[in-house]
């Protein structure tokens, strides 16, 4: 239970995919104009990110890397398949980016709409693939322990992308100098906001 509340904590703050490594920066300038889009954006990489993480954990632990085939034999047992992992992890995001979208198209065709083409654009946010590269990298124990690495990473994007929406709606009322009006303004804040992150790489989670 310990390591699975660090983990959350960690991705959430820590090493949020946003400020930490700005992976998704595409996505999160042009749709944090509105709160409840940026809100919807959030939840859609959330929800690929819990779902894709596990189903890859198992791919690569079952699957592509150096000896994961020998639960088929001793003759399998030096099979290495990794150099297909990249493509067999942007299939299955590809997979759930096209169901979500699918969904949201029947059930929320407003904010379909609202996103435009950075909803099918989810599949290549950089993100959601960090997500399952970082997975890889850090060699979780369990996919119990990968998916709560991908609902973390997930919520902080969302934090963040929510956060932004917010404080630009407000600059609406501000006065801005014309030169740093729109994303000029948006890369200082989005520093910033990077700039506090920061505060929480000092703790011991």
């Amino acid at each position: 239970m310990e390591e699975l509340l660090s983990t959350f904590m960690r991705a959430v703050f820590v090493d949020n995919m946003l400020f930490a490594y700005y992976l998704g920066m595409c996505s999160f300038l042009a749709v944090s104009k509105n709160v409840k889009t940026a809100l919807g954006l959030g939840i859609a990489v959330t929800f690929i990110l819990v779902c894709t993480l596990p189903i890859n954990y198992m791919l690569e632990n079952y699957v592509l890397k150096e000896g994961a085939l020998s639960w088929l034999g001793a003759e399998y047992a030096g099979v290495n398949l990794s150099f297909l992992s990249l493509l067999i992890f942007i299939a299955v995001i590809a997979s759930f980016v096209q169901l979500v979208e699918m969904v949201i198209e029947r059930y929320a065709p407003a904010l379909y709409t609202s996103l435009g083409i950075f909803l099918p654009l989810i599949a290549v946010n950089c993100a959601i693939l960090g997500g399952s590269l970082f997975m890889q990298q850090k060699a979780f124990a369990n996919a119990g322990v990968a998916t709560v690495y991908g609902l973390g990473s997930g919520i902080g994007w969302l934090l963040a992308i929510v956060g932004m929406a917010a404080i630009r709606e407000k600059l609406t009322y501000s006065n801005i100098p014309k030169p740093l009006k729109g994303l000029g303004i948006t890369f200082i804040i989005t520093g910033l906001m990077g700039i506090g992150f920061m505060c929480f790489s000092g703790l011991k989670i």
